[in-house]
């Protein structure tokens, strides 16, 4: 056993951990098809030689979670969640080995920083605790899940709907930072999703006049929509003002002040996909487009939609079918969680830590809506989902340091927040 701190051993530990990730790279879990099974055997394997509660759960077999609990000295408790699957890629167009390889201070592969690196820092400090015998301030439970790339329900879902995963706060190790900006994600969007369906009257090209054209129809609508509901300024509650302010900030850099700031204050549009006609010299009877509108956190989708579904009925010949939709959900910025997991990678890095808002969501909403407190954070790169993905050894030990004095940080913040 170690003398050292589990921050200590950690820091010791570059080389190991950067072989842990290349070892949960050198499975493919590519989503679809997700197959989960060897990386929860290899994950199995690497926890076996200690005396840590390992569970399997699955509800496809195909698609196996883990959930592993480490006692702590405190009642509190602190979910570490991390997914298992990645996107697919192509071998061919890659420039180093997408199923792990490492280069001088960097370890490359499909899932390198989204987030199988993350997820070697989560399971090295599950190690750096038990390797040096410290206890964590809190209870730890750590749930490696599967089908997240694709929003299916076989991984986290389905832990949620047992019942396996309760905890006081939950940190997932996505990535929030890129090269110079650091942050930790405390919201997600609320989201809208339908289809425009638009019939009209066919005829031949040459007299269009004689016919009522379904795709004209469809866009008129589109930019109805655009109109009344793209330029209406969201109601943000006071609570969520200093996350927004944040997030303006932090993606300011990126994609310009202003646009930062219409994206939070403004519903986004996004029309991802239009198809309609049988010919260039018909007028067409039917079309269709898939829309995509995000709602800053707080905003009740339900009323949105409402209101969307009266602006159609001003439009001619289109109807709304498939629709789905979330409402936004956010921590403040003075939760226990947050604060926590934010000195923590201040102190790691010396630098500002944005605790800002998410342009979409994930499985933090799902936790979020399950009463547990829940953040993103994980230091990598902006190569996610890239070509040549990659993640900076000291960007792992980093990642692992934050999370071995993560329970010690919330411990603190939990009492301060109690009285």
């Amino acid at each position: 056993m170690s003398a050292d701190t589990p921050a200590t051993y950690v820091r010791k530990s570059g080389n190991e951990l950067a072989d842990l990730a290349l070892e949960l790279l050198a499975v493919e879990t590519a989503n679809p098809p997700g197959d989960t099974r060897e990386i929860v055997e290899l994950i199995e394997r690497y926890l076996d030689p200690y005396s840590v509660e390992v569970d399997r759960f699955a509800v496809d077999p195909a698609k196996p979670n883990l959930v592993v609990r480490l006692p702590g000295e405190r009642d509190e408790s602190i979910l570490y969640n991390g997914h298992t699957d990645t996107v697919p890629f192509d071998t061919e167009v890659w420039s180093y080995d997408p199923l792990g390889e490492r280069v001088s201070d960097r370890v490359y592969g499909r899932g390198a920083t989204d987030m199988k690196g993350p997820l070697a820092a989560m399971i090295f400090a599950i190690t750096a605790f038990l390797e040096t015998g410290a206890t964590p301030a809190t209870d730890l439970v750590f749930a490696f899940v599967s089908d997240e790339e694709v929003g299916g329900d076989a991984g986290l879902p389905a832990l949620v709907d047992e019942g396996l995963l309760e905890a006081d706060a939950c940190v997932i190790g996505e990535p929030t930072c890129e090269e110079g900006r650091y942050s930790v994600t405390v919201a997600d969007r609320g989201s809208i999703w339908f289809t425009f369906e638009a019939r009209g009257e066919s005829a031949h090209g040459s007299r269009p006049v004689l016919g009522e054209n379904a795709i004209d129809r469809l866009y008129g609508a589109v930019q109805t929509l655009r109109k009344r509901f793209g330029t209406r300024k969201l109601d943000v509650s006071p609570e969520l003002e200093p996350v927004i302010e944040e997030s303006i900030e932090y993606y300011a850099p990126t994609m310009g002040s202003q646009a930062a700031r219409d994206l939070f204050g403004f519903p986004s549009i996004n029309l991802g996909t239009i198809e309609g006609g049988e010919a260039i010299n018909s007028v067409p009877q039917s079309a269709r487009a898939e829309i995509d509108i995000r709602l800053t956190a707080g905003i009740e989708t339900s009323d949105v939609l409402s209101d969307i579904r009266s602006c159609v009925t001003d439009c001619e010949g289109v109807t709304i079918t498939d629709v789905s939709w979330s409402v936004g959900t956010a921590e403040t910025i003075d939760t226990p969680i947050v604060e926590a997991v934010a000195s923590g990678a201040e102190a790691v890095t010396g630098g500002r830590i944005y605790r800002r808002s998410a342009t979409g969501g994930g499985d933090a909403k799902r936790l979020r809506n399950a009463g547990i407190p829940t953040v993103d954070f994980a230091f990598g790169t902006d190569t996610v989902h890239a070509v040549d993905e990659y993640i900076p050894v000291d960007a792992l030990v980093d990642n692992a340091l934050v999370y071995v004095t993560l329970p010690e940080a919330f411990a603190r913040e939990f009492d301060d927040d109690v009285r």
